[in-house]
């Protein structure tokens, strides 16, 4: 009987397991950042000037796109402040938001599509890196381990 229910669990853990799997890596060598890749994502290869790079999932219309930049504001914060407000401007409305010195997370909804967005103050003091990534509001759920794993293994790789 043990070994049945052993059996068992082992068969529910596994579409999990499964799922995990295949979760690839993108590093930024012009900035120095670092993330996972869910699996199903496609890369479309670096940008001309090596700031980050866009990855999608076509089937589901799921859109990740890493770039590091200089801060160009006062500081972390600013930039923040100031790439929140490019947001809304873009027709975006924000729903959440978390600042420090060193991070920022926010995210907002648009119609029926939803996006958040990961900053990361980088090393140098001088420039951070971003994550965002877009998918429709019904796959809400499914994309909250996703993305809270995206954020987990979003990093300076300099640190």
């Amino acid at each position: 009987m043990r070994i049945l229910i052993v059996v068992l669990l082992a068969l529910i853990a596994l579409p999990a397991t499964a799922q995990e799997l295949g979760w690839g890596r993108y590093d930024n060598a012009r900035f120095g950042y670092t993330s996972e890749i869910p699996a199903g994502f496609s890369g479309y290869g670096e940008s001309d000037n090596g700031d980050g790079q866009i990855f999608d999932n076509a089937s589901k219309a799921q859109v990740l796109s890493f770039w590091g930049a200089n801060i160009t504001a006062e500081d972390f914060e600013a930039e923040v402040a100031a790439r929140m407000g490019y947001a809304e401007r873009d027709g975006w409305n924000i729903a959440y938001q978390a600042t420090t010195s060193y991070w920022a997370s926010f995210s907002g909804v648009m119609g029926q599509r939803m996006f958040y967005t990961r900053m990361i103050a980088l090393c140098d003091g001088l420039s951070y890196a971003a994550m965002t990534v877009q998918y429709s509001a019904a796959q809400a759920a499914d994309m909250k381990p996703r993305v809270e794993r995206l954020v987990a293994g979003f990093r300076d790789l300099g640190c």
